[in-house]
């Protein structure tokens, strides 16, 4: 069992580690003068950009480790406490020593586990899904945990072979045609691991990675929205778009409700009802979404979902099948080229309904709590308003149940019902005021306006 203390606010309670010493020799016009994480971006350092979203997720502990221009980043960062986070560095000294040698001078400074990220990449991934699954993995033997995409020698050489959820062999060295994944950038290590390596001696992590996944001991978090990074001239140019359109362009968004608006409603034998799907081989898209979700796209919309799944709070699921199944319908969405923003789900599960329960205990007492993300809160709906740059006012949550309409209406977004309402029938939705009554998600895209 996860330590329920710990994962009440995982991000906050595990330290980040992040790697700032390299030279940046392909960037020479730009790194001249200053170390890569500090080159501007649309004014402002590269790294304020991952910075944003590791706030966002709620990491407070931060150790820099740093070697080119040192003394430039930590004059930037301080001690974080402008920033509402607390920074230590180590400096890797006279001689480079590789991202594994520069983690083992730090050891003194390093927590028991710890997550490690890149200075010069933009890693906008679930977090909390990452420290669930090192953790999932610890329990199972695995001593550290590596992010992969499944990137097919599209973002540079795949160099990872992924199989049901498990890292099979990681070589950066010698590539095979079974790899389509690539590590993605973001790690959690058990700092024991680096005990066995001597300090001062430059290595690549590449070979401590390389050892685990032939032992078995490297788990994996496949993860689904590309990576950027700023090795080159072209792809700091690419970034800067990118950003230009997220931060610097404002744009409405419609969030949609997963379960009888995306994908079917099932029967639950154990309690003779209808559910949502609690497993991979019931997750069913209605034939209507893809081209639905492709419609808001195209029309200008960014596309959320913002879905309760409490199944895992009641015991009916392990949290990492419900993680499963929404990796699935990202990926189900992407073979048709359709990009989903992000899918914002809360797996809580109420105090006060707990002994509902009683007969059948959860497998993660850590989310039977009274949250701030389960809807008729407006907490799912408001989660990327410090990440994205969204005209809620031009806004829509699209929804099948009363509780959709209610966030919707306090998140300050207008309202779209999906379902076979008649006009008599809304004046019993409380007081919410629907713009919108729809027989599916497909004639709301049809029927909403283009930005």
């Amino acid at each position: 069992m996860i330590d329920a203390a710990f994962m009440e606010n995982p991000c906050a309670n595990l330290q980040v580690v992040v790697l700032m010493g390299g030279l940046g020799t392909r960037l020479k016009e730009y790194t001249k003068e200053t170390p890569k994480s500090l080159v501007e971006v649309k004014g402002r350092p590269f790294f304020d950009y991952e910075l944003m979203l590791l706030k966002h997720y709620g990491f407070r502990r931060f150790l820099f480790l740093i070697g080119y221009k040192a003394e430039m980043i930590e004059e930037y960062y301080g001690d974080g406490s402008s920033q509402g986070i607390s920074i230590q560095y180590c400096y890797d000294g006279k001689e480079l020593l590789g991202t594994g040698g520069a983690i083992r001078r730090a050891y003194p400074y390093l927590e028991d586990d710890f997550l490690v990220i890149y200075g010069d990449s933009f890693m906008d991934i679930d977090y909390e899904e990452t420290i669930y699954r090192y953790y999932q993995g610890r329990r199972e033997g695995k001593r550290a945990l590596m992010t992969v995409l499944k990137n097919g020698d599209r973002f540079d050489k795949s160099n990872v072979v992924c199989k049901n959820n498990e890292i099979v062999l990681y070589d950066k060295k010698n590539t095979t045609p079974e790899m389509e994944y690539i590590d993605y950038g973001v790690c959690i290590y058990e700092k024991a691991l680096f005990a066995d390596f001597e300090e001062g001696t430059p290595f690549d992590v590449a070979v401590l990675q390389n050892r685990l996944s032939l032992r078995g001991e490297l788990a994996a978090h496949v993860v689904t929205k590309r990576f950027y990074e700023i090795g080159s001239p072209a792809a700091l140019q690419e970034f800067s778009e990118y950003i230009e359109k997220r931060l610097y362009q404002k744009r409405p968004a419609v969030f949609l409700d997963r379960d009888g608006v995306l994908d079917e409603i099932v029967f639950n034998e154990d309690i003779e009802q209808l559910d949502a799907p609690l497993s991979l081989s019931e997750f069913r898209l209605f034939d209507y979404a893809k081209e639905a979700v492709s419609l808001f796209i195209e029309k200008g919309y960014y596309v959320f979902i913002a879905t309760n799944q409490p199944a895992a709070g009641k015991g009916k699921a392990r949290l990492s099948t419900l993680y499963d199944i929404n990796t699935a319908m990202i990926l189900s969405f992407q073979e048709a080229g359709i990009e989903l923003e992000a899918v914002y789900a809360c797996y809580h599960y109420p105090k006060r309904l707990a002994y509902i329960n009683d007969h059948n205990p959860c497998f993660e007492p850590f989310l039977v709590k009274n949250c701030d993300c389960r809807k008729p809160k407006p907490g799912l709906i408001l989660r990327p308003k410090d990440i994205y740059n969204i005209d809620y006012d031009n806004s829509y949550m699209i929804g099948d149940s009363i509780t959709d309409l209610q966030a919707g209406q306090a998140a300050g977004v207008k309202t779209v019902f999906v379902g076979e309402l008649k006009c008599d029938a809304c004046k019993k939705l409380c007081d919410v005021k629907l713009d919108l009554t729809v027989k599916n998600v497909l004639e709301a895209a049809k029927q909403i306006k283009g930005v």
